[in-house]
């Protein structure tokens, strides 16, 4: 028998992530939250590299925004795990929050 606080902490951790409702947990805030800030970068982005009027521009990202925050919610569920899922959404989160970083500080 271990007896190490750590093996214990860890087998319950494993377990709680074991139960099949954890994963749908795990997707539905991937969708919820995930989708709202990749849509949210997403409409900054458009804002920022449209070289459009200003108004029009932040109407195109909202617009896009829409859609890809649908995507996201379709992707969660789609994809084989929940953490492909959280990874499939946030690296496109990352590279428009990157890319109005830099966009932002070249104007």
């Amino acid at each position: 028998m271990d007896s190490t606080p750590d093996a214990s902490w860890f087998s319950r951790f494993g377990r709680f992530f074991a139960r099949p409702w954890s994963g749908v947990l795990s997707r539905s805030l991937a969708a919820i939250f995930g989708g709202y800030a990749l849509a949210a970068t997403c409409s900054m982005f458009f804002a920022v590299a449209l070289p459009i009027a200003r108004g029009q521009a932040v109407l195109t990202g909202m617009m896009v925004a829409i859609v890809l925050c649908a995507c996201a919610a379709l992707w969660a569920f789609a994809t084989r795990t929940a953490l492909r899922a959280w990874v499939g959404i946030a690296l496109p989160t990352a590279a428009f929050w990157i890319g109005t970083a830099l966009l932002r500080t070249s104007a």
